[in-house]
């Protein structure tokens, strides 16, 4: 992919509450795919889900390794960024 390509990590919030961080090149379409039951397992069972977060970054690696940062944080910290 090119460099000049966006790269995003977002987190969407749950219909129980819950938060799931991901990645994606089109946060729009991402978010349509969880809410239909295609995008990641996690978010299937807990639909509708809602964008609260997004970041870009230059490149795959640079929003690759910001989502697993993320994933790593406790759910106050996450909810911290987008207060």
């Amino acid at each position: 992919m090119a460099e000049d390509t966006s790269h995003f990590v977002y987190i969407v919030r749950c219909s129980d509450g819950t938060l799931y961080t991901g990645y994606t090149t089109d946060v729009e379409r991402r978010v349509a795919q969880h809410n239909a039951g295609t995008g990641a397992k996690y978010t299937r069972g807990r639909r509708p889900v809602r964008l609260v977060y997004q970041e870009a970054h230059a490149t795959v690696s640079e929003a690759m390794q910001r989502e697993y940062a993320i994933k790593q944080w406790r759910r106050q910290r996450k909810e911290q960024l987008f207060a």
